[in-house]
């Protein structure tokens, strides 16, 4: 089970989409285990589109 130093949260507001590399990103083809750090620079949250720039560490 990922912990939440592992866990990313979108910041952009109504949205909150919580990126668990346990789960990976089916609609961004991202596999299971995948770490946040490790998603591909163009990685866009799969509810609202915004960029890893507007996640930020649940820890």
């Amino acid at each position: 089970m990922s912990s939440p130093e592992e866990m990313y949260q979108c910041q952009v507001s109504n949205c909150g989409y919580i990126y668990n590399p346990d789960k990976g990103d089916k609609k961004g083809k991202i596999a299971k285990g995948i770490q946040f750090k490790d998603l591909p620079e163009d990685w866009k949250c799969p509810i609202c589109g915004a960029t890893k720039k507007s996640f930020k560490s649940l820890a």
